[in-house]
């Protein structure tokens, strides 16, 4: 997945569209895959039922924390290391988003540049 280079044209948008949209997968099957990891902590370590689980995983990637108390040391250290995952992945998951898009302006400043 390599970008245009300084002198190389802009793509065309509709494989600027498809590589927004693989950027847009990559980033989804990140939050999934944290999601996922998350229900199972729960489930596991603080004996959540799967829907509780999910409902706590999905508020903490959210921003909005946990709704169930978390009982047990190793519950609470997952928990608090899991918050701490997640808001690291949400920056990870836009930054990886935006990658492309942010290339695209960049490019496009850059050629507008050249021709003045």
């Amino acid at each position: 997945m390599s970008f245009e280079r300084r002198g190389e044209a802009l793509l065309p948008r509709r494989r600027f569209l498809r590589r927004v949209l693989t950027y847009l997968g990559i980033s989804l099957a990140l939050i999934l895959g944290s999601l996922v990891m998350g229900i199972v902590g729960y489930m596991s370590l603080a004996g959540l039922s799967p829907v509780d689980a999910f409902l706590n995983s999905a508020m903490l990637m959210g921003g909005m924390g946990p709704v169930n108390p978390i009982e047990g040391d190793a519950a609470k250290v997952f928990a608090g290391l899991y918050a701490l995952w997640c808001g690291f992945v949400e920056l990870v998951a836009v930054g990886i988003f935006a990658t492309p898009i942010f290339h695209r302006f960049l490019h496009r400043f850059h050629l507008e540049g050249r021709e003045g």
